[in-house]
């Protein structure tokens, strides 16, 4: 699960965004815009709270300001205050009656300041809000002495946000205070241990630790917890109490970029519903037991803090019952790990599971039948792994009647079970990208006595949107390789000599996305595909673009790394008045034909992408820069090179004659000695 919460520098740019936008139907006091009851005070230079305010505002935004003390008197005007914010200010000093008189505030936003020098006096004033549900203490410098003293007898709040601190070691005592907490964002500080710090709070449903320096997670049982983000620390092990008979409330769990060796030791009994585990070491081990690699393999993990209290963790480690309560699981995400197969029962144990992500892992092998997946099944993405080998029944493709997408590219795919996509009822992208899979001719379908084939039948498939057979090898695509589908992106690229155009007309009126990079093609009609948007021609040496490029409404267009010398200004200003976006790089086009340029240029509705790397030569063969064109060396339009070069000609003779009689008028004493060095010898007596 991707970190949630906005971090304290996003949230003061989202606070100059805001002021930068004008709200001019409301009164201004003292360069606060007033909204209701509310007062837009943010990036005003303000060095104190403003005092002339109306006396019933609920909310004062006081962000990206220079106010360095919020003096006892600051807020006395205003006894209705709800929530302050004074997110990115410098603050160092909050003085202890500060909040004497705000008795409703409930909201309270620190971010970004220098609480740290005076800390002792803020918690003094803190203390003085009975109400406080909401606490914004991120990016302070604060350590561990310094937020305990804050926090100190906070008991009503329920959010707390400590992100970007300096925080390295929490115990039982860090937020034993705050019985009411139900949200708290520990990311990004530099924590390495958390031993029972959260047995205090029996209400915290979601807890970030991302980005911490945590090795480990044992003896979890904060049956309560929602939500756990662990994501980007230094995590081995995972592992909850198996002793508990009370059910885990937990329904995400992101253990993802972390160092975890085995599947995680999850609760025994748990509503988890969303398990993200990639960008780990992970790997299962049963079938190194089978091999008596691992007979005399210890089965006792001892783990250890600081002040020398030992836990003692017995498991089976070797053993794949997974410990732990998987069957309610809906999304497990295992991209980028070292699975090269799935334990026996592994998938059976989710019946409701329906996003498996399994990309960048070592299976070579896949039998759907076997692993017995659920109809539940909606996205299947198990790419850049080493299968060679995918099988599957008739029965079981009929029960996976929900799968949606499916990805299998980058892997050595040369079969594939016969029907396996038109049985799917429901398939709506299908990704074969780097494979050796064909595409049958008609009536040539090749099928062993294993129901295998080494091609694919594509137009049967009725509820097929998205296909993608990049890199595949296709050099031959059959007419009636597309008919009756209803196809809005297809993708091609990266197979040099492909013919699609007789192929392609029958997707003219559905196709949105067409990509035949790196094919070789030269041309082609493209005139009647009135719903493309999206084209992608780009490294096949092109000299010229398709002159039916005027006739398409495309809003992407890609050419880069071909063999443009200029576009033509009819054809320039007929994509410009349609594209949004258009590749253009790796082309050498000819410094003195850049009229296309400027026309893209001056369309503020076209971005051209990597404007300042289009480059072009000159007349003297020499590279610049397209948008550099005051350093171009061009000739006018009908003149020719030859007179110039008859011009030069003579200038550089004279130059020289000139620089030969200077030469000799200086230096005849040299001249002289030359002569009779060379022609007056002496005579011989």
């Amino acid at each position: 699960m991707p970190a949630q919460h906005l971090t304290p520098i996003l949230l003061c740019l989202l606070a100059m965004w805001r002021i930068q936008t004008p709200v001019s139907s409301h009164p201004q006091y003292n360069h606060c815009q007033l909204v209701q009851e509310t007062a837009v005070c943010n990036s005003a230079e303000l060095s104190s709270v403003p005092a002339r305010l109306p006396e019933n505002l609920e909310e004062i935004q006081l962000n990206y300001n220079q106010i360095k003390t919020l003096h006892d008197n600051s807020l006395l005007r205003y006894p209705s205050l709800i929530t302050l914010t004074l997110a990115c200010n410098g603050l160092e000093r909050v003085q202890s009656n500060v909040f004497q008189d705000s008795k409703l505030l409930e909201n309270l936003n620190f971010a970004n300041n220098n609480i740290n020098t005076g800390y002792e006096e803020t918690s003094v004033a803190l203390r003085k809000l009975p109400g406080l549900r909401f606490l914004d203490l991120s990016e302070n410098k604060l350590n561990n002495e310094m937020a305990s003293t804050l926090l100190h007898h906070l008991s009503s709040l329920e959010y707390l946000n400590l992100s970007g601190n300096l925080l390295q070691r929490l115990d039982e005592t860090s937020f034993r205070h705050l019985h009411n907490l139900k949200e708290l964002d520990l990311q990004r500080n530099i924590m390495f241990e958390i031993d029972s710090a959260f047995g205090s709070n029996p209400k915290l449903q979601r807890l970030n630790l991302a980005f911490n320096y945590l090795p480990c997670l044992t003896d979890f049982n904060m049956t309560q917890l929602v939500v756990l983000n662990a994501s980007y620390n230094f995590i081995e092990w995972f592992i909850s109490r198996q002793d508990l008979n009370e059910t885990f409330q937990l329904e995400t769990l992101d253990l993802s970029n972390n160092r975890l060796l085995f599947f995680p030791f999850l609760p025994s009994r748990s509503k988890l519903q969303n398990l993200y585990l990639s960008h780990n070491i992970l790997r299962f081990y049963e079938n190194l037991v089978d091999n008596n690699t691992l007979q005399n393999s210890t089965m006792s993990v001892e783990f250890y803090n600081l002040q020398k209290h030992m836990k003692n963790v017995t498991a089976q480690l070797w053993d794949n019952n997974l410990h732990g309560d998987i069957s309610s699981l809906d999304t497990l995400d295992l991209r980028g790990n070292q699975v090269d197969y799935f334990p026996d029962g592994f998938i059976k144990k989710m019946p409701t599971l329906s996003r498996l992500r399994m990309s960048m892992n070592c299976l070579e092998t896949l039998n759907l039948s076997s692993e017995q997946f659920f109809g539940s099944l909606y996205e299947l993405d198990i790419s850049n792994n080493r299968l060679n080998q995918i099988s599957a029944d008739d029965k079981l493709l009929t029960t996976l009647g929900n799968l949606t997408y499916i990805n299998l590219s980058q892997n050595d795919l040369k079969e594939l079970p016969f029907g396996l996509f038109s049985s799917l009822q429901r398939i709506h992208s299908v990704d074969l990208s780097y494979n050796n899979i064909g595409i049958c001719l008609p009536d040539k379908t090749n099928i062993n006595v294993n129901n295998i084939t080494s091609c694919v039948q594509w137009n049967n498939i009725g509820s097929l949107r998205q296909l993608y057979l990049k890199g595949c090898n296709l050099e031959t695509v059959p007419t009636s390789a597309f008919m009756e589908l209803s196809l809005t992106h297809l993708e091609l690229s990266d197979n040099p000599g492909i013919d699609v155009q007789d192929s392609l007309q029958s997707l003219s009126r559905t196709l949105q996305h067409l990509g035949l990079g790196n094919t070789q093609i030269q041309d082609i009609d493209l005139s009647h595909f009135q719903s493309l948007k999206s084209l992608n021609l780009s490294k096949n040496s092109l000299f010229h673009l398709p002159p039916s490029l005027h006739d398409i409404d495309l809003n992407v267009l890609d050419i880069r790394d071909n063999r443009l010398s200029t576009i033509p200004s009819g054809q320039a200003h007929s994509l410009a008045s349609k594209l949004q976006t258009i590749f253009l790089t790796g082309n050498m086009f000819n410094c003195c034909q850049t009229e296309w340029f400027r026309t893209f240029e001056t369309t503020k509705t076209v971005n051209m992408i990597g404007k300042s790397d289009i480059e072009c030569q000159d007349i003297l063969a020499m590279t610049h820069r397209v948008q550099d064109s005051q350093m171009f060396l061009c000739l006018e339009e009908g003149e020719s090179i030859l007179w110039y070069i008859l011009l030069l000609v003579p200038i550089c003779l004279c130059l020289t004659g000139i620089s030969i009689v200077v030469f000799l008028a200086y230096k005849s004493k040299i001249l002289q000695k030359s002569i009779k060095k060379k022609y007056l010898k002496p005579t011989s007596y």
